[in-house]
């Protein structure tokens, strides 16, 4: 997620710019203690994190956890069921008193997985201390000898329960209707296919969390569906090694559309996301992540795609970002594991007009920092940012800032190439460098554009050579990004537009039912040579 500076004031940027990158949470800190029995200790559940994370306690403490955050959470215990909700609104709690002493690690599977990402810990005195793993993944990791087809509702009158009855290279093949479920997938190298994208549909009628939820199995595969109106996700990889996510329709949720993270070895294609108040595509926690979104849609979201952590071989490329209230934001923060991102590949991208009333917007306001970008690095390293087409943007075509912090760690953005881009129409600059000094690295050339910040940016930072450095002649006036409550208004994800028909699979009754092994995505990277800069939207 991105949570950008909102009130933000110039002096901080000047911190960051001269490299003072001020730790506002230390890293492994010790664990909140609370002794008193009988009492009440309240854990905040807020966008990415539990605060505290880790408490301490004695035995008859009991725990409430709080939702604090816009987002749909879950408190899940590592193993076993002694306590946890599986649904916590926002404006919700949740209680357990814990009488026993031991380890009680959880997390949100929503966010997280167990141990990492959106975690936390309960230590109950009087026991040692000692880590829990988490739970194993159901089922055999060898195929059957000969796969099967599960029909829904043929063979079995729900997604899930054919799920449920799939072993390792079975296709679950689901025929048109309405199916009113949050499916929880937790069987490995399987396939899950809709006859016909546009009927096939899962519905959560703005009450269940999940679309379909991969949950630590490797190797799932979904294909060919529609998932809408559902609180959190439409369709959700966590914490799993292969997926693959090809010609899937997601509208109307609640936080994402279609959504990795803690996650390698992966492909989302042909697919297209709305209306979700965070991001239409997610790949989050990674590196290397080793995966790969092509030829995807992305419209009417708070942001077209956000990559928090997400880095080395990771491309987003021959995809259409537009209509959103901000295009593609990679960036950093230290609510997940693995900062900072970097080393991700940009290229061969559409983007315009990102600043629609008619997209969703977070109630998180600093989200909204960036409205009016078409491809906004916040926080990020070494990435190219090459051969894309970036069209009338209220504020800034391409633009490199840093992630200042806010009760977490500033940091830069260095080392970033914007080559062979053309970028028009742009409100403040087509191209542009916000509170980020030469010593940065970033640099740029063979752009086609007007007007840049700082100007001459090409001069100022070439790719090649060396530059005047001057960043001072044309800065940007911070002022519109911080003030996000000066932005235009929104539109509520449950009222976003509905999406026209979208393109269905080729026989998607017979063809070969290919789980997304790590061996088989992303596959053959994407080649930066063969990418040609689109000349139309």
């Amino acid at each position: 997620m991105l949570a950008f500076a909102l009130a933000l004031v110039t002096a901080a940027f000047a911190a960051v710019g001269s490299g003072v990158a001020a730790a506002r949470t230390p890293s492994g800190a010790p664990a909140q203690r609370h002794r008193q029995a009988g009492t009440t200790v309240t854990v905040t559940v807020q966008d990415n994190v539990f605060k505290p994370k880790s408490i301490e306690i004695d035995p008859g403490t009991t725990v409430k956890w709080v939702n604090k955050g816009r987002n749909l959470h879950n408190v899940l215990p590592n193993k076993g069921h002694l306590f946890g909700t599986d649904s916590l609104a926002s404006g919700k709690s949740y209680s357990f008193t814990f009488k026993d002493p031991g380890d009680y690690p959880y997390y949100c599977s929503f966010h997280g997985a167990p141990n990492s990402g959106m975690a936390g810990s309960v230590t109950v005195r009087g026991a040692a201390t000692g880590s829990t793993t988490a739970p194993s993944t159901p089922g055999s990791t060898a195929a059957p000898a000969k796969p099967r087809t599960i029909r829904v509702p043929a063979d079995s009158p729900t997604i899930q329960g054919a799920v449920d009855q799939a072993n390792p290279g079975d296709l679950v093949l689901v025929s048109p209707g309405t199916y009113k479920e949050a499916v929880t997938v937790t069987r490995p190298n399987i396939v899950i296919r809709g006859l016909d994208r546009n009927t096939t549909i899962l519905e959560g009628s703005f009450q269940l969390a999940n679309g379909i939820i991969v949950s630590g199995a490797n190797g799932v595969a979904v294909e060919n569906l529609t998932a809408r109106d559902y609180q959190g996700n439409g369709f959700y990889w966590t914490g799993v090694n292969g997926y693959r996510g090809s010609y899937l329709t997601a509208y109307r949720n609640g936080d994402y559309g279609i959504y990795a993270f803690n996650s390698t070895n992966g492909l989302f294609e042909h697919s297209y996301a709305s209306g979700s108040p965070d991001s239409g595509f997610y790949i989050g926690q990674c590196n290397p992540c080793n995966a790969v979104i092509d030829d995807v849609v992305s419209e009417y979201n708070q942001l077209g795609y956000s990559g928090t952590n997400a880095s080395g071989q990771l491309f987003v490329v021959n995809s259409r970002w537009d209509k959103n209230r901000a295009g593609i934001v990679p960036n950093t923060l230290d609510s997940e594991a693995l900062p900072p991102q970097g080393n991700a590949v940009f290229a061969g991208n559409v983007v315009f007009d990102n600043q629609s009333p008619k997209a969703a917007r977070s109630s998180t306001a600093e989200f909204d920092a960036v409205f009016g970008s078409g491809i906004a690095v916040v926080g990020g390293n070494d990435n190219i940012i090459t051969k894309n087409l970036v069209l009338n943007q209220a504020r800034a075509g391409i633009v490199i800032a840093p992630n200042p912090g806010i009760q977490q760690n500033a940091y830069q953005s260095s080392g970033n190439k914007v080559t062979g881009n053309v970028v028009r129409g742009s409100g403040l600059a087509d191209l542009a460098v916000l509170a980020t000094p030469a010593t940065a690295n970033n640099c740029f050339s063979g752009n086609t554009f007007k007007k840049s910040s700082p100007a001459n940016v090409e001069k100022a930072a070439p790719c090649e050579g060396t530059g005047t450095g001057d960043f001072t002649t044309g800065a940007i006036d911070l002022s519109p990004f911080l003030d996000t409550s000066k932005n235009p208004a929104a539109t509520p994800y449950q009222q976003t537009p509905v999406p026209k028909k979208q393109p269905n699979m080729r026989n998607p009754r017979t063809s070969k039912a290919v789980p997304a092994t790590s061996d088989k995505v992303p596959g053959t990277l994407p080649d930066l040579t063969k990418i040609k800069t689109p000349k139309k939207k």
